[in-house]
């Protein structure tokens, strides 16, 4: 009677311990399922910049997008107002 009982007991932890990893692994990927979005979110993300090769007035957002696309690298470009003029601001992939 006792052998079945320890029998019983050492199933019942064994059943307990793989509840536990279980649970652990279910933590660790839904950690890793959060940081891939993150990290998918952030790809898509724009930063933007005022132009550091225009110099004057932006009044053609076309010239300014080209501008930035060929001078600076950015993804695209576009002629904005800031104070009493308008300026040329690169947008780039962050």
């Amino acid at each position: 009677m006792s052998y079945i009982f320890l029998l019983l007991k050492l199933i019942y932890l064994v059943m307990m311990l793989v509840m536990k990893v279980y649970d652990l692994i279910s933590i660790k990927l839904k950690t890793i399922a959060g940081m891939v979005v993150t990290t998918k979110k952030d790809t898509n993300k724009v930063c933007e910049r005022r132009s550091k090769t225009w110099s004057g007035y932006c009044g053609d957002s076309k010239h300014c997008d080209q501008q930035c696309r060929e001078w600076e690298g950015a993804a695209h470009g576009a002629c904005h107002r800031q104070g009493v003029g308008r300026a040329c601001f690169c947008y780039f992939n962050c």
